[in-house]
């Protein structure tokens, strides 16, 4: 249990986070909460644009904290997230070497003077100084999936050419996943869980609120009810918090003090990102509006 957070409590935490803009409720505070008591890993699942990878960097931001992300995606390999080393000054160093000098070169081609440290490593390395995210590790394949194993239960990574590299002090990590695919029982075990679903009206209105607090009341309550009735049509890429705060800031841009049907179509691109979605939502503006 990390004794940094001992005196933590649930409610404390809901404060410091929104302080800090982000409006967490109840459950996604406990398990964030006990993440941090336990020091284990967080995956958080849930749609695209609910604030996953956003919480990841208002806890590291919540905590003077260095983020330290990893993107996912198709193909990543341990030398794009652990590390690689520097291969054009390493043939520089071979191209000077002669004699007795390139027998011994081995010792200084692999040393740190030549390592290229990935977030894996960095992460490790900077232990409790920062917050490490994992971004989109659906993404990710199932070799990469298992090489996390021994990361995230002993916090070490193992370099043939330098060791193993073990963490003083646990890192907070955060895992995000938009659930493209479902991943392995062995990775779940050794992170908490939670859950992040589309937010209710009064806690969304609150988002824009701590977001854009520029942005008028009327506004801002007319945007949530019409995102609203947009995630209950049948539209290929439902609209999240990200696009929720786009439509109103682009209304506000614009001079909007209301949502109405000309300004919602002439800036339905900040919320509906899809060209069939579009058509359909522009055909169906009076619904959205009603």
């Amino acid at each position: 249990m990390s004794d940094h957070f001992e005196s933590t409590t649930r409610e404390s935490l809901t404060a410091d986070l929104a302080e800090h803009g982000y409006i967490a409720d109840r459950g996604l505070a406990t398990a964030v909460l006990l993440a941090l008591k336990l020091g284990k890993p967080l995956l958080l699942e849930g749609e695209v644009g609910v604030g996953k990878t956003e919480l990841a960097r208002t806890i590291a931001a919540m905590l003077g904290r260095e983020l330290i992300r990893l993107q996912c995606y198709e193909g990543i390999d341990m030398h794009h997230a652990l590390y690689d080393w520097d291969y054009a000054r390493q043939m520089l160093l071979v191209r000077s070497l002669s004699g007795a000098d390139a027998a011994a070169s081995d010792e200084v081609l692999f040393s740190e003077r030549f390592l290229l440290q990935r977030p894996l490593l960095q992460a490790v390395r900077a232990g409790d100084r920062c917050v490490l995210l994992i971004d989109e590790i659906d993404r990710a394949d199932d070799e990469f999936e298992a090489f996390l194993l021994e990361l995230l239960s002993d916090f070490q990574v193992t370099i043939p050419e330098v060791g193993t590299v073990r963490a003083e002090q646990r890192p907070i990590v955060i895992l995000t996943s938009n659930r493209t695919r479902e991943l392995h029982d062995a990775l779940k075990r050794r992170c908490l869980y939670t859950w992040i679903g589309f937010p209710e009206a009064d806690r969304e209105v609150q988002i824009l609120r701590s977001r854009l607090p520029e942005v008028g009341e009327a506004l801002t309550e007319q945007v949530v009810r019409a995102v609203n009735r947009l995630r209950e049509m049948d539209l290929e890429k439902l609209p999240g918090v990200a696009e929720t705060i786009d439509w109103a800031q682009s209304l506000d841009a614009l001079g909007a003090s209301s949502l109405s049907q000309d300004a919602a179509l002439d800036t339905l691109g900040a919320v509906v990102k899809d060209r069939d979605d579009l058509q359909y939502a522009t055909q169906s503006i009076q619904d959205v509006l009603a």
